[in-house]
């Protein structure tokens, strides 16, 4: 039995189009190997960039902005006094590329020492500075409360009306500090910190809603 002999007309369209593929596919391959070649020069500086302005990354609003001052009161002559913990209500997101729960870490720290967690979740995107606690203007006092429990965080004040205050816990994160190494121990007046702004000459920072919260947020995480 034989095989029907194959169209002439059907088998040139066939060959024609696969020159034409090889074609297409030549100049592809060979442009994403100049591409390459161009993109490796520029980055050993064997020439320069056609880009004349480098590449940046923006800082965040919050990597400029300055804390508040404490609030003051003729009630405290002396400075004024730390939060109760148990009076302060805070919130902790994990900001940070770690695989372990950061957040969840801070909570259980801070819980044990009296702080009132209402929620602990993921934030939206990674800060690659220290970590952060956010406030509204009616929550200096607890920021700093909760400011002093670590060596090193940045203080955030935004447009929030409550007085929650929100833990960002971002790349560059340290743990709390022990118990008795706590300034605040000592029972004396707080101390502003460096540069501080009076809260109402501060402009505040847009509060940021995407946090991704946890299962513990309750219907009072949202409260600010």
């Amino acid at each position: 039995m034989t095989s029907p002999a194959q169209d002439p007309a059907r088998v040139a369209r066939r060959r024609r189009k696969h020159e034409r593929q090889a074609v297409v596919f030549g100049l592809l391959i060979a442009l994403m190997v100049i591409v390459g070649l161009g993109a490796l020069a520029i980055y050993t500086e064997t020439i320069d960039s056609p880009i004349s302005e480098p590449i940046v990354t923006p800082e965040p609003a919050s990597a400029s902005i300055e804390p508040a001052c404490l609030p003051v009161a003729e009630k405290w002559p002396d400075g004024t006094p730390p939060m109760k913990y148990s009076k302060v209500k805070v919130r902790i997101y994990n900001a940070a590329d770690y695989t372990f729960n950061l957040a969840s870490a801070n909570a259980d720290a801070l819980t044990e020492r009296g702080f009132d967690v209402r929620d602990t979740g993921d934030f939206t995107y990674q800060i690659e500075g220290p970590s952060e606690i956010r406030y509204g203007i009616k929550g200096v006092r607890q920021a700093y409360t909760l400011a002093a429990q670590y060596e090193n965080v940045r203080l955030v004040m935004d447009d929030r009306s409550g007085s929650f205050v929100d833990l960002i816990v971002g790349q560059e994160w340290q743990e709390p500090l022990p118990v008795e190494e706590v300034p605040l121990e000592t029972g004396e007046p707080m101390t502003n910190a460096p540069g501080c702004v009076p809260p109402e000459d501060l402009d505040p920072v847009e509060r940021e809603y995407g946090y991704e919260r946890g299962p513990n947020a309750g219907e009072n995480a949202d409260e600010a």
